[in-house]
């Protein structure tokens, strides 16, 4: 049976918990706010299923190198609402007009990220979009398990310890199955998340026809695409008559800034064992960083997706929705350049266990600054110091 020890060994996938025979298996939550799975010892039988669809227990190998794409929605409409180029929602609308289903991860009314499905195109739009926190999983690979057994075609998206655990989850009856999983830099969590909109809002997080909050965007193109917004669009007009409570560069903006530099993300993502393409995939996206090096043409500063094709299923997929986009083949070394996440694990900040033994006991805002700004100021320290070491001994520096 699953047996925790090292959180590191957990990336919260939530298969364990979908394949026991006897429901055994519940996922709590831990004072970081993330989900661990834990077992009722007395009711377990041991059938070894939980070990047996963990991608931690039974990783699989890296995966072959891919077809890349640079590519684009010719719908620029759709393109300016979506993170990069606004391939998902093609693939996504493709699937469903066809009869099929999607899931993904999207907001609930409480703006936790959450996954669910769809099957109608106007309930699209709420999974298109980057969500920066660890989408709660529940139970969407039974849900999706049941469309397949029905003779569905499904298209699962998520990140890819995700995607790795639900191809665990379903073993060799995958039937009419696409899965699409993201460049992913790893996960935060999702207590982090509530506590800093409370903290924003000032009062305790309202929903329903109280709700203060009307839309969270975590990549608003509205001032491009490289130097993108973090946006929070309230339910009324502040004092100065804009609904838009927040609107921020994600230079600037305390939450984007913990994440991007590694604070507040699930112990796992420092040691991630579904690196390079190991989940199993049939596409992948992301952002396509550092197109005006390969294509300055394409540079238009409203989002490009890298596209990766593993698989047969992938690339019919592409195939047909290459009437809606613009696209051209491109190298893999071109993506990674700036994707390092592809192959690598963020490093684990040195201040992490002091920031999470403590965020309680200070307002979290001033907090988060606190713990990012002594780790960039640490580094150009470091660095003056070796350069004034190498400026003293007479060698180049390079």
């Amino acid at each position: 049976m699953i047996s925790l020890i090292d959180k590191k060994k957990c990336v919260g996938c939530h298969a364990c918990v979908q394949c026991c025979p006897k429901s055994c298996i519940r996922m709590k939550e831990d004072e970081e706010g993330f989900l661990y799975p834990e077992t009722a010892v007395s009711l377990c039988i041991d059938c070894h299923l939980c070990e047996r669809v963990c991608p931690v227990l039974s990783p699989k190998e890296e995966g072959r190198q891919p077809e890349v794409y640079a590519m684009k929605n010719r719908d620029e409409e759709v393109r300016s609402r979506s993170s990069s180029g606004g391939i998902f929602s093609l693939v996504a609308a493709e699937i469903l007009t066809e009869g099929g289903v999607v899931f993904g991860a999207r907001l609930n009314d409480r703006w936790e990220v959450v996954h669910d499905y769809t099957e109608q195109l106007q309930g699209l739009p709420p999974f298109l979009g980057s969500k920066y926190v660890q989408s709660k999983i529940g139970n969407s690979y039974r849900q999706a398990e049941q469309f397949l057994k029905a003779g569905r075609c499904v298209l699962f998206s998520g990140t890819p310890c995700q995607i790795a655990g639900l191809l665990g989850y379903l073993g060799e009856e995958k039937g009419h199955l696409i899965t699409l999983d993201v460049i992913c830099h790893g996960v935060p969590s999702p207590r982090i998340w509530d506590s800093y909109l409370r903290e924003l809002l000032g009062k305790k997080l309202a929903v329903g026809e109280e709700a203060l909050v009307k839309e969270v965007s975590f990549r608003n193109k509205e001032q491009g695409w490289k130097n993108y917004n973090f946006v929070i669009q309230g339910t009324a007009e502040n004092s100065v008559g804009i609904k838009k409570w927040i609107s921020e560069p994600w230079k600037e903006n305390s939450f984007m800034r913990g994440f991007l530099g590694d604070l507040y993300l699930r112990p796992s993502c420092y040691a991630c064992p579904v690196k390079s393409f190991r989940s199993g995939s049939d596409l992948t996206l992301g952002d396509f960083w550092g197109i005006e090096e390969v294509l300055p043409e394409w540079d238009d500063d409203r989002g490009i997706s890298a596209v990766f094709v593993h698989s047969e299923k992938g690339k019919e997929v592409i195939q047909r929705i290459k009437d809606k986009c613009e696209g051209v083949e491109s190298r893999y070394e071109y993506v990674v350049r700036r994707n390092p996440s592809l192959e690598k694990s963020v490093t684990e900040p040195r201040n992490r266990q002091y920031f999470f033994t403590h965020w309680k006991e200070k307002p979290l805002i001033p907090f988060i600054e606190e713990m990012v700004k002594p780790v960039s100021q640490g580094k150009w320290k470091r660095l003056i110091r070796k350069l004034v070491r190498l400026l003293k001994s007479g060698k180049r520096y390079e």
